[in-house]
């Protein structure tokens, strides 16, 4: 700690800049309780693909990172697991990162609705789930930090119902709608896929507020297209939410407080968002990620890689750099407009990088790659911040 207290006097002294805020976003292929199992005698983590993982996020080394795919379990803390076993051990040589607040809560994956949602004619399956998962907690969430994380003020949308917002698209027989859910899962059945979160975190006397999320790929259905309804609504959500109050009245979080966030307050949109700007259709209007773009409070930093190119590619216009992952651009750091934004990336290696064998496939660390983006709070005009070492 004293070591950190005197670098920070010498930069104050020499008026040399500290650090700026680093965010980043990464899925994390799988990031299961059962592979943080697996460890050495010392208790460091033995699974290689999250040795890999471990290795990007030290190489990014971000001071507010949220992960996707990561279990939850209501009698264990996977995402501590996961820090403590590998982020906080040396990977490869990089020095391990020290992130003392970790946020992670209940998701929809897994949970049993006992109500056939894929008209398969049974009702125990990972279709059936309130999000698409064979057991609670796969695929969910967690926001790792060095800046106090407001647990008390956290607002969650876990539970919010599909129905309850207004116009949703939800294929439930009405207004033109395709009949796929009945008045009884409709009546149940909630919007987010995993959930929606408000993260409030301290930086310097201000709050950031972190708004993470990972809606359902709009993929694997049929003709009534359930998955891409949910996802384009799942989005909604996110604009709505930073939208004038009465766009917003139907929003009510786990504890009943309602309403959007604050018009004043500084926000970053966090997560794997399953939805691409220009190759998406635009079958309700508009691609669903424009719903978000389009919001006069969201910037867009468009971090880029090299190590896109020429992998998996479409012919152009189609923005190449973007990408997140083969599937496209589909993995995101936003901002809001009072962020300074100092510089952007996506950790994705050209092949003659020797960091390349990280992202060689899915094993190596992930089938997505991590996005990050610098940004200086308002009001810290030299970008210095206040983190635990």
């Amino acid at each position: 700690m004293w070591n950190s207290i005197i670098i920070a006097a010498i930069f104050a002294l020499c008026g040399t800049d500290a650090p700026k805020l680093r965010i980043a976003t990464f899925n994390i292929w799988e990031l299961s309780a059962a592979k943080v199992d697996m460890v050495d005698g010392d208790g460091h983590g033995t699974n290689p693909q999250l040795h890999g993982a471990a290795e990007i996020i030290q190489r990014v080394h971000p001071d507010i990172l949220f992960i996707n795919e990561i279990d939850y379990s209501s009698d264990r803390d996977v995402a501590t697991q996961f820090r403590d076993r590998y982020l906080a051990v040396a990977q490869s040589g990089q020095p391990a990162l020290n992130f003392p607040y970790v946020y992670s809560a209940p998701v929809n994956t897994g949970v049993p609705t006992g109500k056939d949602l894929d008209n398969d004619k049974k009702t125990d399956g990972p279709g059936d789930a309130y999000g698409y998962g064979r057991y609670p907690g796969q695929y969910g969430m967690a926001l790792l930090s060095r800046y106090p994380i407001d647990a008390s003020a956290v607002r969650t949308f876990q539970k919010l119902l599909w129905r309850d917002m207004p116009d949703n698209l939800m294929p439930d027989g009405t207004a033109g709608k395709p009949d796929w859910y009945d008045a009884d899962e409709t009546a149940i059945f909630r919007l987010s896929s995993k959930s929606h979160w408000d993260v409030p975190i301290r930086i310097n006397g201000a709050t950031l507020h972190v708004l993470c999320s990972h809606p359902t790929p709009p993929v694997f259905d049929g003709d009534e297209d359930r998955n891409g309804r949910r996802n384009y609504d799942e989005i909604r959500l996110l604009a709505d939410y930073l939208g004038p109050p009465d766009r917003a009245a139907y929003i009510i979080d786990d504890k009943g407080k309602t309403g959007p966030l604050d018009a004043d307050a500084s926000f970053v949109i966090l997560g794997d968002l399953n939805s691409d700007p220009s190759r998406d259709p635009a079958d309700y209007g508009k691609p669903a990620m424009a719903q978000l773009l389009s919001s006069p409070r969201v910037l867009d930093p468009a971090p880029e890689s090299k190590g896109a190119l020429g992998k998996n590619n479409p012919g152009p216009p189609y923005h190449i750099e973007r990408k997140t992952c083969d599937f496209g651009c589909i993995d995101y750091v936003l901002c809001s407009r009072d962020l300074k934004v100092i510089d952007s990336g996506v950790f994705w290696p050209t092949a003659d990088d020797s960091t390349h064998k990280l992202t060689d496939d899915r094993a190596a660390s992930s089938d997505h790659h991590l996005v990050w983006v610098d940004v200086e709070m308002p009001g810290s005009a030299d970008g210095s911040v206040q983190r635990a070492e």
